[in-house]
């Protein structure tokens, strides 16, 4: 049984939820329902909600402006951006960490980016195109690496391009929500978040990208936490309520 939120029974349990992916869509608002049910969910266990790449602006956009007051803890651009109770508990910046002439170097190569404090979030699509386009776009993603084909178009080609030309650099390139991916110092993926937690024994971190090259991987991996991979609202729901409610 899960450990409820004083610690009388077990121990504590935080849960996280990538937001920009699976259980909240990346490009519309969380419905009511799942809202009213993460809700619930944070009457029984500790809820923190990640951001992935997304800065705090775009997950108050999809979560509501209170989001830092109504969750546990909220990590934006892979925890590089944290907060606890509603209070800002740990920043860092890329700029600062790579250097700016580094930066620059990479950001000239690119064609289309945008930057945020911890990390580059590059998009070989464009970000005018249309739900359809997104939906399209990312399961042609979906299908290369489940076929573990060659990288020959799209994110794939594109993170093999620049992985190879800056190996030098020492990043990281992260595959995450439907049409971009995520530039970053090597460690600073969904894992870095969890220095934040070593007061919690059991984690569990629920998302969709679980597979190598996926921006869930190494959390999803990381043998401090219980990995499940879900594949819809629908599914995180029912996992939960398994888990947590039963």
């Amino acid at each position: 049984m899960a450990a409820t939120k004083s610690g009388v029974i077990g121990p504590f349990v935080v849960s996280f939820f990538p937001f920009g992916s699976t259980e909240f869509s990346s490009s519309s608002a969380a419905t009511p329902e799942m809202l009213e049910f993460m809700k619930k969910l944070r009457k029984i266990i500790t809820v923190g909600v990640f951001g992935g790449s997304s800065d705090l602006v775009k997950i108050s956009e999809q979560l509501g402006k209170s989001v830092i007051q109504d969750y546990d803890f909220v990590f934006a651009e892979n925890g590089l951006v944290a907060y606890q109770d509603g209070k800002l508990i740990g920043t860092q910046s890329l700029k600062s960490f790579l250097g700016e002439d580094t930066l620059k170097e990479f950001i000239n190569f690119t064609l289309h980016y945008i930057f945020r404090s911890g990390m580059l979030n590059v998009s070989p699509i464009g970000r005018n195109c249309s739900q359809e386009e997104r939906d399209e776009f990312e399961s042609s993603t979906r299908y290369a690496f489940q076929a573990k084909l060659s990288p020959v178009y799209g994110r794939p080609k594109m993170v093999s391009v620049l992985r190879d030309k800056f190996e030098h650099f020492n990043l990281t390139f992260s595959i995450g929500g439907q049409i971009s991916f995520d530039v970053f110092p090597n460690g600073w993926d969904k894992t870095y978040c969890l220095r934040y937690l070593d007061a919690f024994q059991e984690i569990h971190f629920f998302g969709d990208k679980t597979y190598k090259g996926g921006n869930d991987y190494e959390i999803y991996e990381s043998n401090r936490t219980n990995g499940h991979t879900v594949c819809s609202p629908e599914d995180t729901v029912n996992q939960c309520t398994t888990l947590f409610l039963s």
